[in-house]
């Protein structure tokens, strides 16, 4: 939560030690908190005795939702690579086959007599509020449909729970409004550092940005080196070659 917060600041700022901090974070928790033997993540960690205790489901849908935003951040495609491969992981530990979304604890834990799932917000996000809204973000990224199907799952599973008490799944409404309306993807390619500005000062929540190292996303296709790309659902508008013409198709896609 704390390296997804730092992430927003940096970018919502310019704050470059805030960028370097969220990094330091995120490089801390990839390189300490993973089971050598198979990836597996944990939640603790103590300089006596390193990393322990099984991750949740709410510690794997932050990780997601963090190193996606690190992405977006940096530019570099490794941030979402880890991102997905979180996301796998949340699949294979935690979801729920039979009706969808996500239990707390891993298939790999101590059996309890129900297991159970995280769904109301309270003083932090709920578990399935994040993976909702991280898995749809890193969907528009990746144009991935297990993620895209996994986020859409926790929306339905709550179904008219949202309309009636809103504030109990604020986390989720927002991931219910990206996939209902669609996201907008905003794509900077090549070394225009003046128009991921753009992007980076505006509060975009319907908004992804891939910028940087290209990734094997087909936001990158067919796409002019030092133009950006304002899309929705993948179909873009005419490329855009300076901040202000940038400007005008991000805020028009406001309204």
């Amino acid at each position: 939560m704390f390296c997804s917060a730092l992430v927003e600041a940096a970018s919502a700022t310019g704050r470059t030690d805030w960028a370097e901090l969220a990094i330091g974070v995120a490089e801390f928790l990839w390189r300490t908190l993973r089971r050598p033997e198979d990836g597996r993540w944990l939640r603790s960690w103590q300089s006596e005795g390193g990393a322990r205790h099984l991750a949740y489901a709410a510690d794997y849908a932050w990780l997601v939702d963090c190193f996606t935003r690190l992405g977006e951040l940096t530019g570099l495609a490794v941030w979402t690579e880890r991102a997905a491969e979180t996301a796998e992981g949340l699949f294979e530990l935690f979801h729920d086959d039979a009706d969808g979304g996500f239990f707390t604890t891993g298939r790999d834990a101590q059996a309890l007599i129900v297991r159970t799932k995280d769904v109301f917000d309270g003083a932090t996000p709920a578990a399935n509020s994040v993976a909702a809204l991280s898995l749809a973000r890193l969907a528009a990224l990746t144009d991935s449909d297990r993620f895209r199907a996994g986020a859409a799952e926790i929306v339905d599973l709550l179904g008219d729970l949202l309309p009636r008490h809103p504030t109990a799944f604020a986390t989720t409404l927002l991931a219910a409004q990206l996939l209902a309306g669609g996201t907008t993807e905003v794509v900077v390619v090549g070394e225009r550092p003046d128009l991921v500005e753009v992007v980076h000062r505006r509060w975009l929540p319907e908004a992804v940005l891939s910028w940087g190292e290209p990734t094997s996303s087909p936001l990158w296709d067919g796409r002019e080196p030092g133009h950006a790309y304002v899309c929705r659902n993948y179909a873009c508008q005419l490329p855009a070659g300076d901040p202000g013409t940038l400007a005008t198709q991000l805020d028009g896609r406001l309204r």
